[in-house]
């Protein structure tokens, strides 16, 4: 069988270009993916986010799951067709949101029992459970159920989170493959398979990372990630974790880091060889007043900005650079108006897809043609 991931192009130091083939969308790698918790990436319309050139987008499982549930979603078709979503989307596992939920549940070797922060409801999540809603949601990729390490833990509490990433894993795994043929869209896309990725967790541990790597190998997942990275620890010490892992992952196969990053490093970690990356940073920040520009980061709110006639990035041709001008966003900041959201987090996310287009470019200058 073909591989539904392909190498363009790499340099000696790690860096490389590819084409990962998903049934709603070929996705030019390596790519940011902007973050739809809810079935939206917060105050960005779809059509907008296609005219970005957003490949991919993330859904989140545990937030569907309990709103609007993920078999309304199934009934409807799928995903896909519930948010008018024509390209690829990602699914997380549920298991970093329960993990922040640490006054809310209890974790046992069978699963984890929350209670949801909307209701107070009681809920059991387990690696087939979380198969079960990824499978109904119908995301192109899905993600295996795993124990997200804090920061800090010490060795044991690293080692058991690992104990019990490893053992979900195989557990995710396996439902995952008697099930995978009951996606919504099957009948559309015949022949074509919503993929699996196995998470590298270890904590900050040089060793339990590289376990947890070669025994994730050894299950064969479609694809590769590195979790438990950006939950509070210093970058340099992210960059170790993500400098240890990277070479010990199949060169065939997407490699994916969790949750990362400020813009600078997320073209690092593409340079460095990662392939997919995600992050609320660029629509949390927007909502927040705060813009990435290619003249550094730049507070909206502030008041010299009151009647300044200037575009918000200068070397920026995002929709909102083209017409707006910083007078104007910061007016709407102060105003308290919707807009606000909506303009400052369409730039942001101009800013981070054309980051990972010029790292593709730089890397193959030509293009991809089949």
């Amino acid at each position: 069988m073909t591989s539904p991931f392909k190498i363009i192009a790499n340099t000696e130091a790690g860096s490389r270009r590819g084409q990962l083939s998903l049934p709603h969308q070929i996705v030019e790698t390596p790519v940011f993916m902007p973050v739809g918790t809810a079935g939206t990436v917060k105050a960005v319309p779809q059509d907008v986010l296609e005219s970005l050139g957003a490949q991919i987008i993330l859904g989140n499982t545990y937030h569907l799951y309990l709103r609007p549930g993920h078999e309304p979603i199934r009934r409807m078709g799928g995903l896909h067709k519930f948010i008018s979503w024509p390209r690829a989307i990602l699914t997380d596992s549920g298991g970093f949101q329960v993990f922040s939920l640490s006054a809310l549940r209890k974790v046992s070797d069978e699963g984890v029992r929350f209670r949801s922060h909307l209701d107070g409801s009681s809920h059991f999540f387990t690696p087939e459970h979380s198969m079960d809603v990824q499978i109904a949601l119908g995301a192109d990729i899905a993600m295996a159920f795993d124990e997200c390490t804090e920061y800090p833990a010490d060795r044991s509490r690293a080692e058991e989170s690992l104990r019990l990433t490893m053992a979900w894993a195989r557990r995710s795994l396996d439902h995952f493959r008697a099930h995978r043929d009951e996606v919504p869209w099957r009948d559309e896309f015949v022949g074509r398979n919503q993929s699996l990725f196995g998470i590298v967790q270890g904590g900050m541990y040089k060793d339990l990372r590289r376990e947890s790597a070669e025994r994730l190998i050894e299950m064969d997942f479609d694809g590769y990630a590195i979790g438990g990275l950006s939950v509070g620890e210093p970058r340099d010490l992210t960059t170790e974790m993500i400098s240890e892992v990277l070479p010990l992952l199949p060169a065939d196969k997407p490699r994916y880091v969790m949750g990362v990053g400020y813009p600078d490093e997320i073209e690092q970690y593409a340079r460095m060889g990662v392939d997919m990356m995600d992050c609320v940073l660029p629509t949390r920040a927007a909502r927040h007043g705060l813009l990435f520009t290619s003249e550094g980061r730049l507070n909206i709110k502030g008041k010299r900005y009151a009647e300044d006639q200037g575009p918000p990035d200068p070397g920026c041709e995002c929709m909102v650079c083209r017409r707006y001008s910083r007078a104007y966003l910061r007016h709407l900041m102060h105003a308290g108006e919707a807009l606000s959201g909506t303009l400052n987090s369409i730039h942001n996310l101009a800013y981070y897809l054309g980051i990972m287009e010029r790292v593709r470019t730089s890397l193959h200058p030509d293009g991809w043609v089949p």
